[in-house]
């Protein structure tokens, strides 16, 4: 009878896929399955290191033994220095044994994840001219449209999916609605979080984050068992149910780590929204000759900046004429520019007068 034991502990692992540049989902997987390759290393590297202690401490306490048997038949070497030597070797190894013991029995708990579960044996290629690309094959234009499409048409749903509670209604929800089960809603509800988060509505981005999580969960099982995410649908939430402490351990921690994303995101979006808006009021408020008036004014010499704060027309005639021609001639120039002064004053307000009731008698 086969034993089918052996398969409960594999551990979810990640992929490396390509999506829009603008949506952050494939970074949960990348930087997981980096950290999990680390750990393997490191662990890897422990392990090596440990063996080559335990052959170098065998080698020693082999060799010590030899040289206490050659000095039983010669009295000029010290007995009591070499077997107190061998007894401090013999207690490393000790130490080294059990050491590696623990190594070699915690490499054999480890859960299995895709790179380690299996070699390949051998590959087949199968061509079919008929079948669509892959997604992976989609340009950036095209993914984009496959999400505005999929977003346009499941927005409702992926509304409802987002807002369940309980793991149970989420399952029934993703059997009644399995074309749910895929990237485009993991994208969505993603950019959701990021909305959520940059209005302030914490909880409610918590909430979404966690139905996020959950989705990433069913593709990233899906993709390892190289199956259709639909039919991963039962085997995440029956696991997550039966409240697995490790595995709702690592649930856990990718929720957490994700939400931190989010808020990171989120503070990069509303910098750069404050960032668009100081740039637009700059633009509105440039002069005729394309200078910011409040960069031209705190550039001016203080006694400059005296006079136009004060609006004071006849000190300001006394301090350029007290300047070197070429200094106050670009001064003035800027100021110009800048719309900080009009050179005919009355004209201007002439002519602004005149396209006013000119646009009045229009309407």
């Amino acid at each position: 009878m086969v034993d089918y034991s052996k398969w409960k502990d594999i551990e979810i692992s990640d992929d490396e896929d390509d999506i829009h540049p603008n949506i952050d989902t494939p970074s949960l997987f990348r930087w997981r399955h980096q950290a999990r390759l680390e750990r393997m290393a490191e662990f890897q590297q422990d392990k090596d290191e440990c063996i080559r202690l335990c052959s170098e401490t065998e080698r020693k306490v082999s060799d010590l033994k030899d040289k206490i048997k050659y000095a039983e038949s010669n009295s000029d070497m010290n007995m009591d220095e070499l077997i107190a030597e061998l007894k401090k070797l013999e207690e490393e190894d000790k130490k080294l044994q059990q050491k590696k013991n623990d190594i070699l029995k915690k490499e054999k708990l480890m859960p299995w994840n895709v790179d380690t579960i299996s070699k390949e044996g051998f590959t087949k290629t199968v061509l079919n001219k008929s079948m669509p690309p892959k997604k992976e094959e989609l340009t950036e234009e095209e993914k984009a449209e496959r999400q505005t499409k999929f977003n346009k048409e499941n927005e409702k749903l992926l509304k409802k999916f987002g807002m369940f509670q309980k793991y149970e209604d989420s399952k029934n929800f993703l059997r009644e609605h399995p074309h749910l089960a895929c990237e485009e809603t993991a994208n969505y509800l993603v950019l959701w979080c990021i909305s959520l988060e940059v209005e302030e509505k914490h909880q409610l981005m918590e909430h979404v984050a966690h139905q996020c999580i959950c989705m990433q969960f069913i593709l990233e099982l899906a993709r390892h068992l190289s199956v259709d995410p639909r039919s991963c649908i039962n085997s995440f939430f029956s696991r997550i149910q039966m409240a697995d402490a490790e595995y709702k351990d690592a649930f856990n921690a990718e929720l957490e780590s994700f939400k931190e994303r989010v808020r990171e995101r989120a503070k990069a979006r509303i910098q750069k929204l404050i960032e668009e808006a100081e740039e637009e009021e700059r633009q509105k408020r440039l002069g005729p000759g394309g200078l910011d008036p409040i960069e031209v004014m705190e550039s001016l010499p203080e006694t400059l900046q005296k006079c136009f704060e004060t609006k004071d027309i006849e000190l300001l005639q006394k301090t350029i004429a007290a300047m070197p021609e070429d200094e106050a001639r670009y001064h003035i120039s800027r100021c110009i520019d800048s719309g900080l002064w009009i050179p005919d004053a009355k004209k201007a307000e002439q002519e602004a007068a005149e396209a006013e009731q000119a646009a009045s008698n229009e309407s």
